[in-house]
């Protein structure tokens, strides 16, 4: 029986301790993060279901239609270029001579339109003379008949070397479009993004349905939007004209205003990813694009409804099933509370009903061990 005692005083004691440690654990305090119920402006939102591109208004991958050995090659990446600008040039000098040979022709041409056209002035005027002094008596048909065929002949000449003037001017435009197609110019003002190719290097056109590298490839970085796709189940939603936020990863937390100018009039499907709908949202202030490059991952929040003066709270306080983990400063404690929400985006979460203006919920759910009636203490975050 003795030995039995002993059993069960121990067996009572590692319960008593246990039972204690527990106590003592279950009300050790956790330091959590606090926020009050605030009012203000909500948004429901819809944003891109994966990154988005920001992207240059105008940009143009330039590449010759004639192949060649690259002769002039003035610009570099980087540089700044205006309209007209020669970019590139392959070797073209027969196509010089023959525009050379064709403004010959238009000279000499031109000179042989006027010496016809001085001699049919002057039969013209010996006909009328000699039409005149026909009505008078003083000179025979057959001498009348003669000026007036001299006059038609030469009236004649004069329209085929006018016609001739056309032709060597038609001409000239042929040379000036075949010494154009071995040059690139620039389409509109730009930066020059890429360039491939070399002084003296051999260049051939693409081949029909085989992309390659372009020549030069210009970028107007004065005008930049951002393309980014949209979950299809969010699309009908979204207009353009609406009102929207843009970020990228190059420029942290930072946010700037912008405007949906285009949603694709269809649906993209991708092998192993979910359908979407592409969308273009512009900056609304142009000074947004200073130190922004084309290409940078951006990501848009369409705005699809606001409440203003609304109660909200952070929506990262807001528990699974809309509840919240109410704070009580008097006893260092937590309630879990259910409460009504409104609209929501990745910032807010409006609250319809639950909770009151200058109330304090936790913001940190995620830490270990909290639980409805937990005992906490305030983070340092939250400590004047």
């Amino acid at each position: 029986m003795g030995r039995f005692r002993i059993i069960i005083t121990i067996s009572v004691l590692a319960i008593a301790l246990i039972a204690t440690g527990y106590w003592l654990q279950r009300n050790k305090p956790i330091a959590v993060t606090i926020t009050p119920v605030e009012t203000g402006e909500i948004q429901r939102t819809v944003t891109n279901t994966r990154a988005g591109t920001l992207n240059a208004c105008r940009r143009a991958r330039l590449s010759p239609s004639l192949g060649g050995q690259i002769s002039n090659l003035p610009v570099r990446e980087g540089e700044q270029v205006k309209t007209g600008q020669i970019l590139f040039e392959i070797w073209n000098d027969d196509l010089r001579a023959q525009l050379l040979l064709a403004r010959s022709e238009l000279t000499a041409s031109t000179a042989l339109q006027q010496q016809a056209c001085i001699q049919s002035e002057l039969a013209e005027r010996e006909a009328r003379r000699m039409t005149k002094l026909l009505s008078q008596g003083l000179v025979s048909d057959e001498i009348a008949d003669k000026a007036v065929g001299q006059f038609q002949a030469s009236k004649a000449g004069c329209d085929a070397a006018a016609a001739n003037v056309s032709v060597s001017e038609a001409r000239i435009q042929v040379a000036q479009a075949a010494l154009q197609r071995s040059r690139l110019v620039a389409p509109f003002d730009g930066t020059i993004a890429e360039v491939n190719g070399e002084l003296g290097e051999y260049i051939t056109p693409s081949p029909i349905g085989i992309p390659t590298p372009p020549a030069i490839d210009i970028i107007d970085n004065s005008c930049l939007y951002v393309s980014a796709p949209i979950d299809e189940v969010d699309a009908p939603e979204i207009r353009a004209g609406m009102t929207a936020r843009i970020s990228l990863d190059a420029f942290g937390k930072l946010f700037f205003e912008g405007r949906v100018r285009r949603v694709a009039p269809y649906v993209l499907d991708k092998e192993k990813q979910a359908r979407t709908v592409d969308i273009e949202v512009d900056f609304i202030s142009d000074k947004d694009n200073n130190n922004m490059l084309p290409g940078y991952t951006a990501d848009v929040e369409v705005i699809i409804d606001a409440h203003s003066d609304s109660l909200r709270i952070p929506t990262e306080a807001l528990l699974e099933g809309n509840k919240v983990y109410l704070y009580d400063a008097d006893f260092d404690t937590i309630s879990e509370l259910a409460v009504t929400i409104g609209l929501s985006n990745w910032q807010h979460t409006e609250i319809l009903s639950g909770l009151e203006a200058g109330q304090q919920i936790v913001t940190s759910i995620d830490r270990d061990g909290l639980m409805d009636g937990a005992v906490v203490k305030l983070d340092s975050s939250n400590k004047q």
